[in-house]
């Protein structure tokens, strides 16, 4: 998950040099020669939040005949205990969108999937590279909801990877994007989706992402054709660059598995960056 705070820029060690592929609308078959199908993450399904959100709507059901027999509920109070559960989604829904729902998911997720942890942590070792890569401070990250629940006490607020970037919010409260802030956004957003893709040849997180990005063009009042020449461009840039610094995200993911700063992770990056592919 991105995220944008206002604040100072940061001199990182590249900048939007980096994106060097030529902008032009690409075609389907252009990225697939380079490896790329842009179906399989662009539009990404979390199988495993997925199966586990059945087997507990299964689990509540078969809990909640048992407890009506075991303590021989009328059906009145069956379905009154069932309009109150209703409501309590209702209100997560609401006003935390979704945010208890996700807690509950995302923290069994991490404690019986070794693979959705790693899923995760590799996702947002994604987004914080490309950012830094582009000139945009990260200023935190989490990769559990529980760490976001602990750190910033809200459940409206997804697991992720934070950054700030004074440009970028002065323009949008002034309505008006520049192309190269459009582009440093596009490729910041897709990131995640994109090393899922070169790592599991799937993405299954980054929904919320994707989500933003389209958002964002719809505002700007992009067509179609217009938003698919953006991403694709988008796309291309972040897998060459990934591609490129494959050591340099490896070592970052593994440095945010292991909680360590910002500060850290950065050094991370400068000690396994080699000068010569930027």
């Amino acid at each position: 998950m991105v995220e944008i705070f206002s604040t100072i820029a940061w001199p990182a060690t590249a900048s939007i040099s980096m994106l060097k592929v030529p902008q032009r609308l690409y075609k389907l078959d252009e990225l697939k020669l380079n490896g790329i199908d842009t179906s399989s993450f662009l539009s990404p399904v979390d199988q495993t939040l997925g199966s586990i959100e059945r087997n507990l709507q299964i689990a509540a059901l078969l809990g909640g005949l048992s407890v009506s027999f075991a303590f021989e509920l009328s059906q009145l109070q069956a379905l009154l205990t069932f309009v109150g559960l209703l409501f309590v989604w209702s209100v997560d829904l609401i006003y935390y969108n979704g945010g208890a729902r996700n807690l509950v998911l995302d923290t069994i997720a991490h404690s019986l999937s070794e693979k959705y942890h790693n899923r995760v942590i590799e996702h947002e070792a994604g987004h914080f590279l490309i950012a830094y890569l582009l000139g945009v401070l990260p200023k935190e990250y989490t990769i559990t909801s529980l760490d976001t629940l602990m750190k910033q006490g809200s459940l409206n607020v997804q697991a992720g990877t934070a950054f700030v970037d004074f440009e970028f919010v002065e323009e949008i409260n002034t309505g008006k994007l520049s192309a190269k802030m459009l582009n440093k956004f596009s490729c910041i957003a897709l990131a995640g989706v994109a090393t899922e893709h070169l790592l599991y040849g799937y993405a299954e997180g980054g929904l919320d992402d994707v989500n933003k990005l389209d958002g964002l063009f719809k505002s700007l009042g992009f067509t179609q054709n217009k938003a698919d020449s953006q991403v694709r461009w988008a796309v291309l840039n972040i897998v060459l660059i990934l591609r490129r610094h494959e050591k340099a995200r490896s070592k970052l993911a593994e440095a945010m598995s292991s909680g360590r700063s910002v500060g850290s992770c950065i050094e991370v990056i400068e000690e396994n960056i080699n000068p010569e592919d930027i």
